[in-house]
């Protein structure tokens, strides 16, 4: 008897947890306003908004958005808006409004400036499409589309004058038809300018150049496009910020200072001899100049083969004139 009592009390037990359960969620399938939402296409409805909203979850209620925005509207708006379909007792989760976004696709800037530059480059010759510089008529920004378009942003008509440099686009967007674009395009080349201000002889550092791009049609042939080229050659002449670097304004720095004092070399085949000069001019390493010889006082030519030291290579009889005379040799008679 007691056997069986146990086993009627323990199903009712069973029966009472069966029952919490189906409370608990009944409870969890009430209808629940949604904090953030993300939807796609134009309409809202009311599954985007609301949890649990069961058979008319499919019902449009509100606009979207516009693609790639984000608005939102006030749960007494949804509450109300609802309400109409029948679905009462929605839990507002003590929110005021809802966030509405709406999903979209970004087509960037870079995206349609890369397809027309590749246009005009392929149909007009205007080089790498790295070196074409476009500005337009008006601001270019970033284009939304459906989550759903595919494809890339393809130039169908084109058109380019070379004199004036304007060109005139139409450009298929995927997912938002065509689009008109106008504007210049420009072939320009990078090039090396100077940073600061260069006086006369002054050696090129890192930090005295910068690459900046120039139209092409403006740049000469002989300009420096390889920093290393230009690094720790000096200016011929004084240069301004700005300024273009190029091959003629630049030569090998001086190691050798006009009325700078010097080593002469003097060097023929078995004999090096070395002499106190003064040099006359400047030079750079392998530039001939004068120096004058401070113990014969005579002006001799030579060759600058490091600071402070020429090399004069002579003849035997140029350098004989430079030594002591030889004592006379006796006569004899036969």
């Amino acid at each position: 008897m007691i056997r069986k009592l146990l086993l009627a009390l323990a199903a009712l037990g069973t029966l009472a947890t069966a029952a919490n359960a189906q409370t608990l969620a009944a409870l969890d399938a009430k209808p629940k306003l949604k904090a953030e939402v993300v939807v796609t296409g134009g309409i809202v409805r009311i599954g985007d908004l609301v949890e649990n909203a069961g058979i008319i979850a499919d019902v449009p209620i509100f606009r979207s958005p516009d693609l790639g925005s984000t608005g939102s509207v006030s749960a007494e708006a949804v509450v109300e808006a609802v309400r109409a379909h029948a679905l009462i007792g929605l839990d507002t989760a003590g929110l005021n409004d809802v966030m509405v976004t709406r999903a979209a696709r970004t087509i960037e800037p870079q995206q349609i400036e890369s397809a027309l530059t590749s246009a005009l480059s392929l149909q007009y010759s205007l080089g790498a499409v790295k070196d074409i510089q476009l500005t337009y008529d008006r601001a270019l920004g970033s284009i939304y589309v459906e989550p759903t378009a595919k494809g890339e942003p393809r130039v169908v008509q084109l058109t380019y004058d070379g004199r004036n440099l304007r060109f005139d686009a139409t450009i298929e967007v995927p997912g938002r038809g065509s689009m008109r674009l106008a504007g210049t395009a420009r072939a320009t080349i990078e090039v090396l300018t100077v940073a600061r201000p260069l006086t006369r002889g002054e050696v090129i550092k890192q930090a005295d150049v910068v690459s900046e791009r120039r139209p092409r049609n403006v740049v000469s042939g002989d300009v420096i496009v390889n920093r290393d080229l230009a690094i720790g050659l000096a200016v011929r002449n004084g240069m301004q910020p700005g300024q273009v670097l190029r091959s003629a304004d630049l030569t090998k720095p001086e190691v050798v200072v006009r009325n700078e004092t010097v080593t002469l070399i003097y060097q023929v085949p078995g004999i090096m001899l070395t002499v106190r000069g003064k040099a006359s001019e400047g030079g750079a390493e392998g530039d001939v100049i004068m120096v004058l010889n401070e113990q014969s006082k005579r002006l001799v030519q030579g060759v600058v083969i490091g600071p402070g030291r020429v090399l004069v290579s002579t003849l035997n009889g140029q350098l004989a004139a430079n030594l002591a005379p030889a004592p006379a040799a006796t006569a004899t008679k036969p």
